[in-house]
């Protein structure tokens, strides 16, 4: 028994940025909480990427994860969507690391295909998935049944992204 660990999913984005912790010991994992950011989208970009900063702040603060995993951004055909969801993405990596925290970051394939098994899953198959995985979980968005799903991404894969890290010379 390796004792329970607490993991953040960040699921970034510019509008809506989705989190969910769960815990996870051995092979059972349970829903500790979920939610989503939402900045104002009249707002500067500058105050929209703070909001975002002060929101996963606040989560970590609260629910003191101990490792956190982002989904990783996936090429819109639109380069400024794309460019905005970069910046969304970089401060949900910036602030886990700025508590010192480990993040993992996994393609929406290899989330999609931990969760549900498929890697072209729709997203009503992750969200219906992620509620079967927690049944506790009340999902208010998809946002947050999203990055429950990169959390859960994160307690199946994250033994390996370990031994690839040590293996590679890089501190775990």
């Amino acid at each position: 028994m390796k004792g329970t660990i607490r993991f953040l999913g960040i699921d970034p984005g510019l509008r809506n940025t989705g989190w969910g912790v769960i815990e996870a010991c051995d092979n059972i994992i349970s829903h500790v909480a979920d939610g989503r950011i939402v900045s104002k989208d009249k707002a500067p970009m500058a105050d929209r990427l703070l909001q975002i900063f002060d929101g996963l702040e606040w989560v970590i603060n609260t629910y003191k994860p101990e490792e956190v995993a982002v989904e990783e951004t996936f090429v819109n055909v639109n380069a400024a969507s794309t460019l905005k969801l970069g910046q969304a993405r970089g401060v949900a990596m910036l602030v886990p690391a700025r508590f010192c925290l480990h993040v993992a970051e996994y393609s929406p394939n290899k989330i999609k295909k931990s969760v549900v098994g498929a890697g072209h899953a729709a997203k009503e198959q992750v969200q219906m998935m992620v509620k079967m995985l927690l049944p506790d979980c009340l999902l208010d968005s998809e946002d947050a049944a999203d990055a429950l799903a990169v959390a859960i991404c994160h307690a199946h894969h994250r033994d390996l992204v370990q031994i690839t890290m040590q293996t590679s010379g890089v501190d775990a």
